[in-house]
């Protein structure tokens, strides 16, 4: 019974969450959204930080989750990791929490959502670092800095799916893995 109420806490905190943000979500509108009391949360978490942060870390779990379903041994790296960075970034697109997080921390500054902007951001990056160093390892793609090279294609990839849209038509997804291959694995040489 007591990892259903945990549960149904979680659930409430995130649907407050995704509704009013960090700053406007309280444990008194989590306790009701969950019909407990508010002590019972209490017998979980130890405060509003805490239980962000579980929500946070699963949100987490099921990102890189749905990134390494998409991946497929069998194609090339530059293909896998196009797959599982798009992946990624549209989990972030459709999940509401996530919205309603990128959408405060740049109205709002809120230095909890700001934190936690940051997390999921590190594990993006170092979910993609990993997948380069597997590539060097594997000989699929030359030496390099695995960190760096997480950070370019990670900026590239929000600058192509975010960025670019908000002065021109959206591209398709198979338009946004031919670039990164053009720019990223081949380079812009002839």
């Amino acid at each position: 019974m007591s990892a259903d109420r945990k549960q149904q806490i979680i659930e409430a905190a995130t649907k407050s969450f995704s509704l009013f943000g960090y700053k406007a979500t309280t444990m008194d509108q989590v306790a009701k959204l969950a019909n407990v009391g508010k002590g019972t949360i209490y017998n979980f978490f130890k405060n509003k930080e805490e239980l962000f942060d579980e929500i946070i870390h699963t949100l987490i779990v099921e990102m890189k989750r749905e990134a390494d379903e998409a991946l497929d041994p069998s194609l090339p790296f530059h293909k896998n990791v196009h797959r599982g960075l798009y992946k990624i970034l549209e989990f972030r697109m459709k999940h509401q929490l996530t919205i309603k997080l990128f959408q405060e921390a740049k109205e709002m500054g809120t230095p909890a959502v700001t934190d936690v902007i940051g997390k999921v951001e590190d594990a993006i990056l170092n979910y993609v670092k990993d997948n380069v160093a597997q590539a060097i390892e594997k000989g699929e793609i030359r030496e390099c800095d695995p960190e760096l090279t997480s950070f370019v294609m990670l900026k590239l990839y929000i600058a192509l799916i975010f960025d670019w849209e908000q002065r021109h038509e959206p591209l398709e997804k198979e338009k946004i893995a031919m670039l990164f291959e053009q720019y990223i694995m081949k380079g812009l040489s002839n």
